[in-house]
């Protein structure tokens, strides 16, 4: 009963702000406006923020471990691989294989996985590792499938794959990251003034992610596409971390390195999948459907995950 409370804990306070978000939209409080907006100021403000305060404060380059690093970056190739070597081979339709690849495999690794760790451990604790390692190689595979199974043969820009790469290099969170190795390694610590209002801005990251993923959660879209749109978000929510997190335990990661592996596997499908699905001249609608099942579903996924783990003694 113990590990229940625990992993309910861990994961329920945060689906149900996703929840007061998505009612929230429905009674009229927010509108699409908001939920852009809210957003943008999470992706480029709040959250490098937090990430910059967090490694300043727990001594980054302390726990760096470049092990862990390449697991994550091994992983994530693994599964991109092998769910565009099975979707070319067993998907009919194959102007969906694009859509399916991307949102088989791509997690929301950074909002919700910062979200669940802070909600744990009280701090980002091992998710800069593991964006270092997994979400720029998020990026670079969706544009490699979305180029070469776009529906529209010679519709994608030949400087796509540019575009991207500068997009990776100007990433706010990746620029958060570096900006705390660099402090973390310099010892640099803020001024009161300054870290007060750093604290305060970080502090929103969390609530106002959560609440802008709810408002944005549109139902009747998750029936559209419903076979292969089940069939990836069992493979998202449950098919990796079969395979994947025996490998993270006998590798001996554990607590914050193992939670923030969990993140990375089983977390939602990122909304910006369907924003570089749309982009990119594919129909979007498997993508969505994907989204939304894999948003619905994963607060019983995630919370079962975190309760086994925590049973076996590795959280």
């Amino acid at each position: 009963m113990e590990n229940l409370i625990y992993s309910l804990n861990a994961t329920v306070p945060v689906f149900l702000v996703i929840v007061a978000g998505y009612i929230f939209k429905k009674i009229g409080w927010i509108n699409e406006g908001f939920i852009k907006s809210a957003n943008k100021i999470t992706f480029t403000v709040t959250l490098p923020l937090l990430l910059v305060q967090d490694m300043m404060n727990n001594h980054f380059l302390e726990v760096f471990e470049l092990r862990y690093v390449l697991y994550c970056a091994v992983v994530t190739t693994l599964c991109f691989a092998g769910t565009a070597i099975a979707a070319r081979i067993f998907i009919k339709d194959k102007s969906i294989i694009a859509e399916f690849v991307q949102a088989s495999y791509r997690s929301s690794a950074a909002i919700l996985g910062t979200a669940f760790v802070l909600n744990i451990y009280g701090n980002t604790g091992m998710v800069p590792l593991m964006i270092i390692g997994a979400v720029p190689l998020y990026n670079i595979y969706a544009v490699i499938i979305l180029t070469l199974e776009c529906p529209e043969k010679g519709a994608v820009q030949d400087n796509t794959m540019v575009k991207t790469l500068k997009g990776i290099i100007t990433n706010p969170i990746i620029l958060g990251i570096l900006a705390g190795v660099v402090l973390s390694a310099l010892k640099v610590q803020f001024p009161p003034m300054i870290d007060n209002t750093v604290s305060s801005l970080a502090k929103l990251t969390t609530p106002l992610a959560l609440i802008a993923i709810g408002g944005s959660f549109e139902i009747g879209k998750a029936i559209k596409k419903l076979k292969p749109a089940v069939v990836a978000t069992v493979l998202k929510l449950a098919g990796w971390p079969i395979i994947f997190l025996p490998i993270a335990v006998a590798m001996g990661f554990r607590d914050a390195k193992l939670m923030a592996i969990v993140i990375m596997l089983g977390s939602p499908t990122t909304p910006s999948c369907y924003i570089m699905a749309k982009n990119m001249k594919s129909e979007g609608t498997l993508t969505s459907s994907v989204i939304v099942l894999t948003t619905l579903f994963s607060a019983f996924s995630i919370t079962a995950i975190i309760f086994v783990l925590r049973n076996m003694g590795y959280l």
